[in-house]
């Protein structure tokens, strides 16, 4: 056992101590004193202390507050439009239950002291009252429906249909990280197989490239059957990456969440939303991103901040390191950085680059010629959109 823990051990066993003579010395005072003086003393303390207690307690969260309220989330606006009618209800939520806290352990507390025991009063008995049980049965009932109500309509809101004009990405959760995958230039996903998943070969996602026939096994290691896999052209283009995902401030994003062995669940703190990440079974949600990065550096006086994608859901060992970074961007900004990017299919078959010839100066491939051309084509107009 380390020094510290030896320390911590000894500190609890005189507390122990100390806590066993306190309460023997009083019992011993209550012998001598005389059982009645002693509980109307030690009751008269007991209320005291109550007061004491409701005082420094509601002291204690106003100070808790004014001291780490800078630190949470809440001090900051939410990074998305949807996040801003989350906070909306959070704010309404705290309003209710904390004016009704507050009442209620100011009426507990100062009933304690104020009806503390007394020999010359006696005490009252209001056993029933079906007016005041129907009150107040009632009206929580109300609110908490009401307060559910908004959580339902919030949530059916960025679970349902996104905008036709949205930004669709997927993102795929393992352990421990996330892949996210873009559509390339016909805007469609490709098809993808779990089994076809192979690292080795920078397929993350199982993304049919070939014609593959896969044999399945049953229980014991024999033959069971056969699927054929037919190559799907639209995953040629596709663009698949681990480094960060990227997203247009102002456009809606369409997110499509899957999990790529257990439940994880994508968390995004700063735009207020969460949605898990079933194997097997895709979930969506969509939102706006109101705040570019390098606004919210400015927002935030953080020089360093960037958007998180948080794992919320336990997942395993290394769960605690499961973070991917969001970086929302400009438009142009956002075709530039796509253009840049190599389809997943280049990169696993990569083509070999052509011998230059001596002084001449090398030739881009046709494949990026292409996607030069199609991002200069694109960013024009928007760039001379933004200017105007």
């Amino acid at each position: 056992m380390t020094t510290t823990g030896i320390f911590l051990l000894t500190i609890l066993a005189l507390g122990f101590l100390i806590t066993f003579q306190i309460a023997k010395a009083s019992e011993y005072v209550s012998v001598l004193k005389g059982e009645k003086k002693a509980f109307e003393q030690s009751n008269k303390v007991n209320a005291f202390l109550m007061v004491v207690f409701l005082v420094l307690g509601l002291l204690g969260v106003w100070w808790c507050n004014h001291l780490l309220f800078d630190k949470t989330l809440m001090a900051h606006p939410a990074a998305s439009e949807h996040g801003k009618n989350i906070d909306t209800m959070l704010y309404i939520t705290i309003a209710i239950t904390g004016i009704v806290f507050i009442i209620t352990q100011i009426l507990l507390f100062w009933f304690a002291f104020k009806y503390q025991y007394s020999s010359k009063r006696s005490a009252f008995f209001y056993p029933h009252n079906n007016k005041l049980e129907i009150v107040w049965t009632t009206v929580p009932a109300i609110t908490l429906c009401i307060l559910v109500g908004f959580g339902l309509f919030y949530w059916f809101r960025i679970t349902g249909d996104a905008p036709k004009d949205s930004l669709v990405i997927e993102i795929t959760g393992k352990q421990f990280g996330w892949i996210y995958r873009y559509p390339g230039a016909d805007n469609t996903f490709g098809k993808k197989y779990f089994r076809m998943i192979d690292e080795g070969k920078n397929n993350q996602l199982g993304m049919t490239w070939m014609d593959t026939t896969i044999v399945k096994h049953d229980n014991n290691g024999n033959p069971a059957g056969s699927v054929e896999i037919k190559a799907d052209p639209a995953t040629f283009d596709d663009i698949v990456t681990n480094d960060a995902m990227y997203m247009v401030v102002g456009q809606p994003v369409k997110l499509v969440i899957n999990s790529r062995d257990v439940v994880h669940d994508v968390g995004l703190t700063h735009f207020r939303l969460k949605m898990d990440a079933v194997p097997g079974t895709p979930t969506t949600m969509w939102f706006t991103p109101q705040y570019t990065t390098d606004e919210m550096k400015k927002i935030t006086g953080n020089p360093k901040f960037e958007y998180e994608i948080s794992c919320d859901q336990m997942c395993g060992n290394g769960h605690y390191s499961m973070k991917g970074l969001i970086k929302v961007v400009t438009k142009e900004e956002f075709i530039l950085w796509k253009a840049k990017q190599k389809p997943a299919y280049a990169v696993a078959f990569p083509k070999p680059e052509p011998a230059a010839t001596p002084g001449a100066p090398a030739q881009p491939t046709a494949d990026t010629a292409k996607v030069v051309a199609a991002a200069v084509k694109e960013v024009k107009p928007a760039i001379a959109a933004a200017h105007n």
